[in-house]
C-alpha cells in the first residue's frame, strides 16, 4: 500500500507544472534619535521605523527567458502610520518584467538609475545622517517614479547602462493645460569591477524642467579601507538651481565585523544663502550576516539664511520632524542642527 501511495505521489508531481520560484523578504530597521536645533528650543528624543519593508518576490524560467516579479511594501515598525499614502500596497520597488542574456526590461514603480547612482557613495543610507539631507527639504530627484519603464543591458566587462521613462505620475495621463507635461527620463552607466564601484548618472522632468547630473564611486583601497566620493550639478531650473553638492568618506574594519564609517557633504547653491555642510561619524558592528547594530553622530552647519539642512529628515525615517508643528517649517533656517542615534537593523 505504501509503494503503492509513494507511486502515485511521485506521479502527481511529475504531472504538475512547473511553480515559479518565490521568496519573502524584508527589513526590520529601527533607532533611537536625540535630535537638536542649537540655538533653539528645539530638541527631543524620538524612536523612529527606518524605511522597514516586507517584500515577495517570483521568478521562472522559460528557455532563455526568465520572467520575473517583486511587490515591496513599506510598514512602520513602531507608530501607528497615519500617512495614508503609506497605507497603500506596493509602496516602494514594484514591477514586473523579463530577462536573458540580451539585458532585462522591467515596467511598474521603483527607483530611477539616477536614484539608485548615489549608492556607491551612501554610508549611512536610511540612517541619520544620510547624504539626502543635504539635497534639501524640496529634493526634486532621488524619486521612486509611478508608471516606468527600465531598459538594463547586459555586463560588458563591468560596465552597464540603464535607461528608465517615466509616462506619467498617477493612475492616468491628466493634462491640466497645455503646458502640463510630467513624463521623466533616467540614465546611468556603472561600473563594477575589482577594486572601483562607480555610477554617472542623468535625469530630467519635464513638467519641472529640473535636472541634473550624478557622479558616485567607492574604491576599495585595502582589505580594511573604502574610500567613497560623491559629486550632483542641479541644472538652472528646480529647487536649489545651479547647485553643486559634493561630498567624501571612508569606511574602515576594525575587525572583520566591526567598521568605522564618515562623511563630509556639502552645498553650494545658486545663491550663499543656500550654502550647507553636513559630517557624519558612525560605528557599525554585524552580529551575523543579517543582523547589525550601529551608532552614528552628525551635525548640519547651516551658513545660510536659506539652509535648513537636519541630519535626520531624510525620507526613508517615520520621524523626520522634531520639537514643531507641521505649519512653522523654518525652525532650521540658518541654524546648526545635531543628532545622535543608535539603531538596529535585522534583514530577512
Amino acid at each position: 500500500m505504501k509503494k503503492k501511495l509513494l507511486v502515485l505521489a511521485v506521479g502527481a508531481a511529475m504531472a504538475a507544472p512547473a511553480m515559479a520560484d518565490v521568496s519573502i523578504y524584508g527589513r526590520a530597521h529601527v533607532s533611537a534619535d536625540y535630535l537638536d536645533v542649537k540655538n533653539q528650543d528645539v530638541n527631543s528624543l524620538n524612536l523612529s521605523s527606518n524605511a522597514s519593508r516586507i517584500g515577495f518576490k517570483a521568478e521562472d524560467t522559460f528557455g532563455d527567458i526568465t520572467a520575473f516579479m517583486q511587490l515591496e511594501q513599506e510598514y512602520n515598525t513602531l507608530q501607528g502610520n497615519r500617512n495614508q499614502a503609506k497605507s497603500q500596497f506596493a509602496t516602494r520597488n514594484t514591477f514586473v518584467g523579463v530577462k536573458g542574456d540580451w539585458g532585462m526590461v522591467r515596467a511598474g514603480r521603483f527607483d530611477t538609475p539616477f536614484k539608485a547612482a548615489r549608492g556607491p557613495a551612501n554610508l549611512f543610507a536610511n540612517q541619520v545622517g544620510d547624504m539626502r539631507v543635504i539635497f534639501g527639504s524640496k529634493n526634486d530627484f532621488d524619486n521612486r517614479n509611478d508608471n516606468t519603464i527600465h531598459i538594463q543591458s547586459p555586463s560588458y566587462e563591468g560596465l552597464q547602462f540603464n535607461l528608465a521613462y517615466s509616462v506619467h505620475e498617477g493612475a492616468e495621463n491628466i493634462r491640466q493645460g497645455a503646458q502640463r507635461n510630467d513624463q521623466s527620463y533616467s540614465f546611468s552607466a556603472t561600473y563594477e569591477q575589482g577594486i572601483f564601484d562607480a555610477a554617472l548618472a542623468y535625469e530630467k522632468y519635464e513638467e519641472s524642467k529640473a535636472d541634473a547630473i550624478r557622479l558616485a564611486g567607492a574604491a576599495q583601497l585595502t582589505d580594511e579601507l573604502k574610500a567613497v566620493a560623491f559629486y550632483q550639478h542641479n541644472g538652472s531650473e528646480g529647487t536649489f538651481q545651479d547647485a553643486n553638492i559634493y561630498g567624501v568618506g571612508a569606511e574602515f574594519a576594525l575587525i572583520e565585523s566591526t567598521r568605522l564609517k564618515g562623511m563630509y557633504m556639502g552645498r553650494d547653491g545658486k545663491s550663499s544663502a543656500d550654502h550647507a555642510d553636513l559630517v557624519v561619524v558612525g560605528v557599525e558592528h554585524r552580529i551575523a550576516d543579517p543582523l547589525r547594530v550601529y551608532a552614528n553622530y552628525a551635525y548640519a552647519f547651516n551658513k545660510g539664511d536659506a539652509a535648513d539642512v537636519t541630519p535626520w529628515s531624510n525620507g526613508g525615517r517615520s520621524n523626520s520632524k522634531v520639537g514643531y508643528d507641521d505649519v512653522n517649517e523654518n525652525y532650521a533656517f540658518g541654524e546648526d542642527a545635531q543628532a545622535l542615534s543608535v539603531g538596529l537593523r535585522y534583514d530577512f
